[in-house]
């Protein structure tokens, strides 16, 4: 009963900002993360080691700095979900201001190759979705939310515009392999860990990562093209830059583990495009501790343990 509440009162919230200006929400999202950045400690902390991590170099300063941008950031994508899922579709497109790179996808389908676009948790995916979806056959896997209230709201966002969800099964990977041989286009989230058994560790900021092996499956039974694919903020909250980027020759490569490294670097390209706005307060390496528990000694070396 509590959590069917708590799935009412999101989407009530959802679709009071679904009205608002997006530099309205922007503001709102920087209000909400300096609570958030006081008030939790795991988002605060899993942050700032995440970007220990990805840049050494910083100063105590700058890597404070970095994890309250990212946390405004992220913030902002949650709160932009109504205006992504439910605002009506002439305005999110008018919020799409740029669109980089779609020239690769028109020349892949131009050659009759399918397009598989890598999405990583960066900028608002799902402004990412909505454009994909509205000018492109699209298809992705969709696996419920735990508030199974926000369930309908979630797939009739992501599929209003014509997206194909599938789910996160044997039989989502067939659909997925099929959308393909069709020459449309197919999204994968490249930066969650998968279940134990579906990946590989690769080195992702120079530590590995356990790193899902979908992606060369895909690609040696259709040979399609691979971009990678992001929504950037633009400034102020003013509306979103669409990027497609030229991935990494490695992820065509049939060993799964040099593929897999080929990803982690298409990641790291898409975060350059400004670091801020990836969500660094995902454990991406929490497998990789696991593992080195196994070592003597590993409790001095492990990322995530409080200090």
């Amino acid at each position: 009963m509590i959590e069917g509440l708590q799935g009412r009162a999101i989407h009530g919230l959802w679709r009071l900002l679904s009205h608002w200006r997006l530099k309205t929400v922007w503001s709102l999202a920087g209000f909400a993360s300096r609570w958030v950045y006081a008030l939790s400690r795991r988002e605060r902390h899993v942050s700032r080691r995440n970007l220990e991590v990805a840049y050494p170099s910083d100063s105590s300063e700058q890597r404070r700095e970095r994890v309250r941008e990212s946390l405004h950031h992220s913030a902002a994508t949650m709160l932009e979900l109504g205006f992504a899922w439910i605002a009506k579709p002439e305005r999110v497109e008018a919020a799409i201001i740029e669109v980089h790179g779609r020239e690769l996808l028109d020349d892949a389908r131009a050659r009759n190759r399918g397009v598989i676009v890598l999405a990583p948790h960066f900028g608002n995916w799902e402004v990412l979705n909505f454009w994909l979806s509205s000018h492109f056959p699209f298809t992705a896997m969709y696996e419920p939310p735990k508030m199974a209230e926000l369930d309908p709201v979630i797939r009739h966002g992501r599929e209003r515009m014509g997206a194909e969800l599938v789910p996160t099964n044997p039989r989502g990977v067939a659909a997925l392999l099929k959308a393909l041989k069709r020459t449309e286009a197919v999204g994968i989230l490249p930066d969650q860990e998968p279940s134990w058994g579906s990946g590989v560790f690769a080195d992702f900021f120079g530590r590995p990562a356990y790193t899902a092996t979908l992606l060369p499956k895909l690609v040696a039974r259709t040979q399609a093209r691979v971009v990678t694919g992001v929504a950037r903020r633009l400034p102020g909250g003013r509306g979103f830059a669409i990027h497609f980027l030229a991935a990494d020759d490695r992820v065509y490569d049939a060993d799964e583990v040099t593929s897999a490294a080929g990803v982690n670097a298409c990641v790291e390209t898409a975060i350059a495009l400004d670091p801020a706005q990836y969500q660094w307060e995902y454990k991406r390496w929490k497998k990789t501790e696991l593992e080195q528990q196994k070592v003597p000694g590993y409790r001095e070396q492990r990322l995530y343990s409080k200090r």
